[in-house]
C-alpha cells in the first residue's frame, strides 16, 4: 500500500484478483465493483466465449456490477481475409450468446471490439470495430463503432493497417448510465487522441473504457502514460480491458490490463496470462477531486481553435 499523499488523495478502491479470495476493505464495500477481463483471442471463436465467459461468470460471483471484455474478445485472426471470413452481424449468434450470458449472471458488459458485418456489409466487403454495451437483462443499450483506424508501421513491431477489413465509425457515442457510473465507450487506438476523450467527458462521462489489443513496443512505451494521462486530463475514471500473449504465429499483445482513478492512480492491474482484476468505482471522489482542481471551468476554447487538423 502506498502511503502520504498518494494514498490520501487516490483513495485506492481497486486490488488483484491474486490471491482468488482477497477480502474488500470495509469502507468501500458499498461502492460498485467493476471487473476487468484480460484475454488471450485465437481465431478459435467458441474457445474464445468458452474462456470470456468463464472470466465474466467470475466476476458475477464475486460481486461486480459490470465486466470489461477487450478489443477482439471475439477472435484475433491471421491475416484481413479471415477477419473478414469469421465476422458476424450484431444479430448473429456469438452476440446471442454473449446476452444470454449478461442475462445469466445478472450483470452489464462491455463487449470491447466485436467483428461487425454492418448493414452497408454487401456493398463495403469491409467490417467495424464495434464496442457493444450489454445490460443486465442482455438488451444492447449502445454500440460505438471505432473512428480511429490503427495504421501505423512501428519498427520491431510489424505493420498494422486496420483499414485493409475495417470502415472508421461515423460519431462518437453518448455515455451510458449504468451500475458503475455514465460510461463513455471508445476503442484501443482511440487513447491516442485526446479530442475524443474529453469530448465524452464534457458530455458526462465518468468513467473512460478503452479495451485494447497493444504491441510488445507500443506498449511498454506507451500504454500506461496514455491511460493515466487521459484520466487525469478528463478527471474520470479509466478501464482499459486487454489482449496478452501469444494470439498465433503472427501476433502477440502486451497485456497489463488497468484500472486507473481520476488522480490518476492505478487502483487494479492484471497480472500476467489471462484472468481479471477489480476495482471500486468511488463517484463521490470523482465529484470532489473535480471541484478541488476545477480544469473544465477553466479552459480556454477561444485560444485552441480546431485541434483536429493534421500538422502542416
Amino acid at each position: 500500500m502506498t502511503f502520504g499523499l498518494r494514498k490520501r488523495l487516490s483513495k485506492e478502491r481497486g486490488f488483484s484478483l491474486m490471491p482468488r479470495a482477497m477480502a474488500l476493505p470495509s469502507s468501500s464495500c458499498k461502492l460498485p465493483l467493476v471487473a476487468v477481463c484480460q484475454v488471450t483471442s485465437t481465431p478459435d471463436k467458441q474457445q474464445n466465449f468458452k474462456t470470456c465467459a468463464e472470466l465474466v461468470r467470475e466476476a458475477a460471483r464475486l460481486g461486480a456490477c459490470l465486466a470489461f471484455l477487450p478489443e477482439a474478445f471475439d477472435f484475433i485472426a491471421r491475416d484481413p481475409a479471415e477477419t473478414l471470413r469469421l465476422s458476424e452481424p450484431l444479430g448473429g449468434r456469438l452476440l446471442e450468446e454473449y446476452t444470454q450470458l449478461a442475462r445469466e449472471c445478472g450483470l452489464w458488459l462491455s463487449l470491447g471490439g466485436f467483428h461487425e458485418r454492418g448493414q452497408d456489409w454487401e456493398q463495403t466487403q469491409k467490417i467495424y470495430n464495434c464496442h457493444v454495451l450489454l445490460n443486465s437483462k442482455g438488451a444492447v443499450v449502445a454500440t460505438y463503432r471505432k473512428t480511429h483506424l490503427c495504421d501505423v508501421e512501428i519498427p520491431g513491431q510489424g505493420p498494422m493497417c486496420e483499414s485493409n477489413s475495417t470502415m472508421p465509425g461515423p460519431s462518437l457515442e453518448s455515455p451510458v448510465s449504468t451500475p458503475a457510473g455514465k460510461v463513455g465507450l471508445a476503442v484501443c487506438y482511440d487513447m491516442r487522441f485526446p479530442e475524443l476523450s474529453l469530448a465524452l467527458a464534457q458530455a458526462g462521462a465518468e468513467i473512460l473504457t478503452y479495451p485494447s489489443a497493444f504491441g510488445s513496443v507500443t506498449g511498454p512505451a506507451h500504454w500506461e502514460v496514455l491511460l493515466r494521462a487521459r484520466a487525469i486530463e478528463t478527471q474520470c475514471y479509466v478501464v482499459a480491458a486487454a489482449q496478452c500473449g501469444r494470439h498465433h504465429e503472427k501476433r502477440a499483445s502486451y497485456g497489463h490490463s488497468m484500472v486507473v482513478d481520476p488522480w490518476g492512480t492505478v487502483v487494479a492491474r492484471c497480472s500476467e496470462g489471462p484472468g481479471l482484476c477489480l476495482a471500486r468505482i468511488d463517484l463521490s471522489y470523482l465529484r470532489q477531486l473535480r471541484q478541488h482542481l476545477p480544469v473544465f471551468q477553466h479552459r480556454r476554447p477561444d485560444l485552441y481553435g480546431n485541434l483536429g487538423h493534421p500538422l502542416s
